[in-house]
């Protein structure tokens, strides 16, 4: 049987968590049970958190979604996985994505993401940084139709 007590320590610990930036209900939960609290204790302050919306994995997903493409430059699949990775469903993470791309220009992002990339030059230099470049905004989450269109634009002819 859990005592008030605890439900209060789990509940304490997680609005100081929450109080330092958005956190996942899946995340809350982990950061919790890293620092002893009883499974039922975490049950319980969750519950009352969700109660008072102040965990709200939908409001995370979107939060995480406008980060990575706004300060990180990161393509559609990249945030996806990120979302995901905080223990969010990947119905919420789709849902947050799409409302998030759905203003944005895909190409502009490639873009942006390349320029970074290329600090500053106009030109790709050769088939190695070609190849290099590929691979990182493959890795940054970017469509491979959309990567290939930005870097044969920049390439030397």
């Amino acid at each position: 049987m859990i005592v008030a007590k605890e439900i209060r320590g789990a509940y304490v610990d997680a609005l100081k968590m929450l109080g330092r930036r958005e956190l996942s209900e899946a995340q809350v939960r982990q950061r919790l049970a890293r620092r002893g609290h009883e499974p039922d204790a975490i049950d319980a302050a969750i519950a009352h958190l969700r109660g008072e919306r102040a965990i709200d994995d939908a409001r995370v997903a979107e939060a995480i979604a406008r980060s990575q493409t706004s300060i990180r430059r990161r393509g559609k699949q990249r945030v996806l996985r990120q979302i995901q990775s905080a223990g969010i469903a990947e119905s919420t993470a789709r849902r947050a994505v799409d409302e998030v791309f759905g203003g944005l220009d895909p190409d502009v992002l490639v873009e942006a993401s390349l320029a970074k990339r290329l600090r500053g030059r106009e030109r790709i230099a050769d088939q190695a940084e070609f190849r290099r470049l590929y691979r990182y905004l493959i890795g940054q989450g970017f469509e491979p139709d959309r990567i290939l269109r930005a870097l044969k634009a920049r390439s030397v002819k």
